[in-house]
């Protein structure tokens, strides 16, 4: 069998696959079948390999090659155009033949002569000839209708970076670009954004139907639910209502839909002819680890012909086009559309470079569609170091499948690192210090006026260490069930009820999840990410962080978590086990310098300051600060910046930055000195004063020292809820690398301010003084000093400066673990007045000297203290704790009022009464 034969044989094969007929001259019978393939049909230039008729009319010709001529069967184009444009024998109408196909038996390529400037393409398999019949009825083809008549896009209700999502993709569409990426942020809308072109290609398009490709059944159901509450700008009706949408959960797509809603893995199971275990759905394919032994080549399919979807839309395309599942984006005859938050450079390279649209991160903050984050770590001695287990401790041992426990001796030396735990051995300890500092930093330091827990969400490593970290969770916090739920695939509760409620309701405040919501599931009142699993991945880490950046305004954060004063403005990462550390994230805290105070960027600024780390942290607070400040706070500072919005200085600065548009410039300038200039051939002095000017435009408002002070100003009003220096009782918890460089900075001017205002300040004149002079110091006193230090410029709140020095000076400091008292202060004081050589809260000191007295007393007295009396003067001295002192006005308050109050005292202790509160106000202080 010669090679060319052997090539039709296939091409036979199918053409009948698609439902042709295939039939030589002497047995013509064009009335055997809808689609009619004749062999060796007779033109005016030669015989046809192949002239197609559809409903008894020439419709296209094939032009049959072997298999060694695919490497150049391109250069066969011009044959077939002969043989479309010839005079076939017998037939009356001499227009061009439309369908023109080059075939060997492994490829196929097709052109459309109706198409605007008709281009060939690779085709997995024959059309059908229905599907021709259905063409040839059409006024006009889908690539004439999306060059020549698609409606300009109507922008109410849409963000600007949807806006040119939509309209770059139908102008890549307009030009025949095969293959399309929209690079949009997490949160920018990429679901709502694919679903405005969806309906615009079905209704001005005319398309058959589309395919919305899902890597998840978790993210099939939230697009479902999408297409549902999308109301398109031009009719009042829902777009289901309007549209046939399936989610497919069967081999067969509804031959009346047109959107098909399918995770690529049950499409790619249809198409192999493999079975498909439903449970495979449920998992990211960032999960999958794909071997060369997995591959399972898909095949043509009659039920689901090539044909069957003119656009496939790719949800989180950055996973799912790579190895096995990409056959399945090869196998259609169809437009590709990319959708993504995170490529890379597999990605770009997929999708030709074709990058329809681009929305950073970054921009998205800018923008208010996301809120940028912090990242506050956490490290244990056991996650840095790992531990060992010697021989013959008796220990648990758990099934890792059953759970189910054995009590039984170690029968080795077990030493394990970071890596092996919550695998192969799993510490308890651990994870509960990590909660427990985590809950620690959260209460006391992230969020520390919030009445409830912020809504949070831990990343466990497998199903068993989510387990595992809710019991501890639970324990933790002392709440039930309800407070702490797992949401992953195997969770045995419904889990988009616990989705629902996670995202609307007031419980679960905790939710622990191994991947279900680690991509792609809206939650935006989520306010903390706690990683207790590495990532690899960067775009994976990427897609998990994402969870977080959603932006939220303050009534909706308010109806699930009732304490927050204000819109959703930031979301902090905690990273208890190095993944920031592990691998490089492309969309890096926007702030790049935390511990510069926002006053001091803004002069910087003003005074020449243009490297990126400065404008970008200064852009970034700008933007924050818009969604803080109330109208009357914006209105004076537009007053003094020229009517431009403070969020809108802060966008000017990101936008300055923008290399796309520095390049831009520095081509534009270039020509207008009349040198010739390319991207490749630009100098890097060109570059960079193209960038010193952009930067220097969107600086000049800084100038003005009226906007400089105005913003300042405005920021001090909401400064309390931002903290920067986050320390507990684990190796180490911080806000990042600037920790310990704020926390001395903090030491030093509180030392600094005690020695300059020593005689101003009753409080610290008090200090100042001989030990006998000391004897007035009051509750109002150090409520006047904390008031002076905690005002701006210092910002030295009580909490703040303790948290300071236990991250300077940890071995110094007790009771890091316990809530602040004002009183607190005192400590603070002597410490850095070197009075005391350690820094014990208030009321530990208080105790400490409460119970030298009250045993040198009964010791003096004829009679001790009774049992009465002794509980009454504790009494007192918990007031001197919290106080600084005790007077007779303060028995008509709290504990003391509800024991019987000064009447009660007095009976107790007579006249003694004013003589032991003298004493206790002297000795328990001082």
């Amino acid at each position: 069998m010669t090679p060319e034969t052997k090539a039709r044989q296939q091409i036979d094969q199918k053409l009948k696959q698609a439902g042709w007929v295939i039939q030589d001259m002497k047995q013509l019978n064009l009335g055997a079948a809808v689609g009619v393939a004749v062999r060796e049909y007779p033109t005016d230039t030669g015989p046809a390999d192949y002239v197609l008729f559809v409903n008894r009319s020439a419709v296209g010709v094939i032009e049959a090659k072997k298999d060694s001529a695919g490497e150049n069967l391109t250069a066969t184009e011009s044959q077939t155009e002969r043989y479309a444009n010839a005079t076939l024998k017998w037939r009356k109408d001499d227009s061009p033949l439309r369908f023109l196909f080059e075939a060997t038996g492994q490829i196929i390529r097709f052109t459309d002569g109706a198409d605007p400037a008709p281009r060939s393409r690779e085709i997995f398999h024959f059309f059908r000839p229905e599907t021709l019949a259905s063409w040839l009825a059409q006024t006009t083809t889908l690539r004439r209708r999306l060059a020549e008549q698609m409606p300009t896009l109507p922008e109410q209700g849409l963000r600007d970076c949807q806006v040119s999502a939509v309209t770059g993709l139908e102008k890549s569409l307009a030009l025949n670009k095969p293959r399309a990426l929209v690079h949009m942020a997490t949160g920018a809308g990429k679901t709502f954004t694919a679903i405005t072109s969806v309906y615009r290609l079905l209704k001005f398009g005319c398309a058959k139907r589309v395919l919305f490709l899902v890597d998840t059944r978790n993210l099939g159901k939230q697009a479902h639910q999408e297409f549902m509450a999308y109301t398109p700008p031009d009719d009042g009706r829902k777009f289901t209502e309007l549209y046939n949408v399936q989610r497919l959960a069967s081999p067969n797509v509804d031959p009346h839909s047109q959107v098909c809603i399918s995770t690529i893995q049950r499409m790619y199971s249809i198409l192999s002819g493999e079975p498909i275990d439903e449970s495979a759905e449920d998992i990211s394919l960032n999960e999958v680890q794909q071997t060369g032994n997995q591959e399972k080549f898909v095949r043509y399919n009659p039920s689901v012909p090539v044909e069957t979807f003119d656009f496939i839309i790719i949800d989180e395309c950055h996973r799912s086009i790579y190895n096995l599942w990409k056959q399945v984006l090869d196998y259609f005859d169809a437009s590709l559309v990319g959708l993504t938050a995170t490529p890379d450079k597999r990605t770009f390279g997929f999708f030709n470079e074709n990058i329809v649209a681009e929305y950073t991160y970054e921009q998205s903050v800018a923008d208010g569609v996301n809120v940028g984050y912090d990242v506050y770590e956490i490290e244990t001695e056991i996650t840095q170091k790992g531990a060992e287990l010697k021989a013959h401790e008796w220990v648990d041992h758990r099934d890792r499948a059953t759970r189910k426990k054995r009590w039984d001796e170690t029968e080795e030396d077990t030493a394990y690192t970071s890596r092996e735990l919550d695998k192969s051995v799993v510490n308890t300890s651990q994870i509960r210090q990590v909660i427990q500092a985590m809950k620690t930093a959260v209460e006391t330091q992230i969020f520390p006026a919030r009445q409830e827990t912020p809504k949070t969400l831990i990343f466990a490593k497998t199903d068993s260490h989510a387990d595992d970290i809710i019991n501890i969770v639970r324990e933790v916090y002392g709440q039930g069930n309800a407070f702490c739920k797992k949401v992953t695939y195997r969770s045995e509760e419904d889990t988009d009820s616990i989705l629902s409620s996670f995202r609307n309701d007031y419980n679960p405040r905790i939710a622990v999840t191994v991947d279900m919501i680690a991509t792609g599931t809206d939650v935006k009142p989520l306010e903390v990410l706690l990683f207790m699993r590495d990532v690899r991945s960067k775009g994976y880490y990427e897609q998990m962080k994402g969870r977080g950046v959603r932006s939220l305004d303050g009534d909706s954060l308010k109806r699930v978590s009732n304490s927050a004063d204000g819109a959703k403005t930031r979301f902090v990462l905690i990273d208890a086990v190095g993944v920031e550390k592990s691998l490089k994230t492309e969309s890096r805290p926007l702030e790049k310098k935390p511990g510069v105070a926002l006053k001091d960027l803004l002069q910087g600024v003003a005074m020449g300051s243009r490297d990126d780390d400065t404008v970008l942290s200064l852009a970034n607070r700008l933007v924050r600060l818009a969604k803080q400040l109330d109208d009357k706070a914006q209105a004076r500072i537009e007053k003094v910046s020229g009517g431009i919005p403070v969020g809108d200085l802060g966008k000017g600065l990101l936008t300055a930055l923008d290399p796309d548009a520095i390049v831009r410039a520095a081509l534009a300038t270039a020509r207008a000195k009349g040198i010739e200039r390319s991207e490749d051939t630009l100098l890097a002095a060109e570059i960079e004063a193209a960038r010193a000017e952009r930067v220097a435009v969107a600086c000049a408002p800084f100038d003005q020292p009226e906007l400089r002070d105005e913003i300042e100003n405005a920021r001090r009003e909401r400064e309390q809820l931002i903290d920067h220096i986050n320390l507990d009782q684990v190796t180490f918890s911080g806000f990042s690398e600037q920790a310990e460089a704020q926390a001395r900075a903090a030491i030093q001017n509180f030392a600094d301010y005690i020695k300059q205002h020593k005689d101003e300040i009753a409080a610290l004149s008090f200090f100042y003084q001989q030990p006998y002079q000391r004897r007035e110091l009051t509750f109002d006193m150090i409520e006047d000093l904390h008031e002076h230090l905690s005002k701006p410029p210092l910002m030295l709140t009580t909490e703040r400066l303790w948290s300071a020095y236990a991250r300077v000076q940890a071995g110094v400091v007790k009771g890091t673990d316990r809530k602040r008292q004002l009183t607190d202060l005192v400590s603070l004081v002597r410490f850095a007045l070197g009075l005391d050589e350690e820094i014990r809260p208030f009321a530990d000191d208080v105790d400490k000297r409460f119970q030298a007295w009250i045993f040198r007393h009964n010791a003096q007295r004829t009679t001790a203290f009774s049992s009465e009396q002794t509980e009454w003067l504790r009494l007192m001295k918990d007031q001197i704790a919290s106080s600084c002192s005790i007077s007779r006005d303060d028995f008509d308050y709290a504990k003391l009022a509800d024991k019987g109050g000064l009447q009660r005292a007095w009976s107790l202790f007579g006249k003694e009464l004013d003589s032991l509160m003298n004493e206790m106000n002297v000795e328990l202080v001082a």
